[in-house]
C-alpha cells in the first residue's frame, strides 16, 4: 500500500525553489499537517506569488534562490525542466558545503543530472506528483539516489505525502512511466470527461444536466475504485449486463481500439519524458 504518514516527521528547514501551483499545494499541505511556517522558505521571482504565499501561509519568502536555501536542510526544486540546470549550477557551491537533501519535481530530469549540476555526491530524490495534489488528493512517485539515507527518505516522504499518497520506485528508468501514468494521468480523465459531456449534449441533454451527470459519474466511479478494493475489470463486469446498454457501449470502445490507443498514448508520454532529459542535459 502507498505510504502516507499521519504525522509529519522533522523536516528541518525546507526551501522551495519556485512558488507555483505545485509548490503552493505542498506548502499548504505541510502547514495543514502541523509544520511550523517559520521553517518553510520559498524563493519565487514573481512578487504577487511571493506575497500570496506569505499572506496565506505565513512562510518566509525570497526573490532569489540563494537567499532561501541559506541554512536549509531540504531543498525542493519546483522549477520548469528548461531552467533546472541553471538554478542548480547557481546553487552548486552552496550544495557542496551544506549537503542538503534535494528533491526535484521536474518531469524528465534525472537524479544523475541533478547530482552533477549540484556539484556531485548530492542526496537527490526525484519526485513526480500530479495536479490533484492541489486538493490533497494527489499521488507521487519517488526515487532516491544512493546518497539519500533513511532520514532523507523520511523527509522526502513527509513533504510529498502532504499532497497525497506516495509510491517509492527503485528503478529510476521507470520514473518516466510514472510521469506518463500518474503525472499526466489527470489530463486523460479530463479529456474523457470532455468527450462524455460533448456526447451527452449531442444526444440532446442540456449543458448543465450533461455536466452534472458526467462529473458525478466520474467522481462516483473513482470512489468505487478507491474504496471497494475490487479490480477495475470486476467493477466493470458488475455493471455490464449481457445484451444491455453498457455492453453496447463497452463493445464500441473495445472495437474502436481504446486499449491500444491508451497504451500508445502512455508510451508516447514516457518517451517524451526521456526526450526532456536529453534536451536539458
Amino acid at each position: 500500500m502507498p505510504a502516507q504518514p499521519s504525522a509529519p516527521a522533522d523536516t528541518g528547514i525546507t526551501a522551495f525553489i519556485g512558488g507555483g501551483n505545485m509548490a503552493r499545494s505542498l506548502v499548504g499541505g505541510l502547514v495543514a499537517r502541523g509544520v511550523d511556517p517559520v521553517r518553510i522558505r520559498v524563493a519565487e521571482p514573481v512578487a504577487a506569488l511571493r506575497d500570496a504565499l506569505a499572506g496565506d501561509f505565513g512562510v518566509q519568502v525570497f526573490e532569489h534562490a540563494r537567499d532561501a536555501v541559506a541554512g536549509a536542510d531540504t531543498w525542493l526544486l519546483a522549477v520548469k525542466p528548461q531552467v533546472m540546470r541553471g538554478i542548480c549550477e547557481e546553487l552548486a557551491a552552496t550544495a557542496r558545503d551544506a549537503r542538503p537533501l534535494a528533491i526535484s519535481i521536474a518531469a524528465g530530469i534525472t537524479a544523475a543530472q541533478l547530482d552533477r549540476w549540484l556539484g556531485g555526491s548530492a542526496a537527490v530524490v526525484r519526485a513526480m506528483p500530479n495536479t490533484p495534489a492541489l486538493l490533497g488528493a494527489g499521488v507521487s512517485g519517488l526515487h532516491a539516489n544512493r546518497h539519500v539515507d533513511g532520514d532523507g527518505r523520511a523527509r522526502a516522504e513527509t513533504l510529498l505525502a502532504s499532497a497525497g499518497a506516495t509510491v517509492w520506485i527503485d528503478d529510476e528508468v521507470l520514473m518516466d512511466a510514472v510521469t506518463a501514468v500518474s503525472g499526466s494521468g489527470p489530463a486523460y480523465v479530463f479529456l474523457l470527461t470532455e468527450a462524455m459531456e460533448d456526447a451527452a449534449r449531442a444526444q440532446g441533454l442540456p449543458a448543465d444536466a450533461a455536466r452534472t451527470l458526467v462529473l458525478q459519474t466520474i467522481v462516483g466511479a473513482a470512489r468505487m475504485l478507491a474504496e471497494s478494493g475490487e479490480a477495475p475489470a470486476e467493477l466493470r463486469r458488475r455493471v455490464t449486463s449481457p445484451g444491455g446498454t453498457t455492453q453496447a457501449a463497452v463493445e464500441t470502445f473495445e472495437s474502436g481500439g481504446l486499449r491500444p490507443l491508451v497504451a500508445a498514448a502512455i508510451d508516447r508520454a514516457t518517451v517524451r519524458g526521456r526526450e526532456l532529459s536529453a534536451a536539458n542535459d
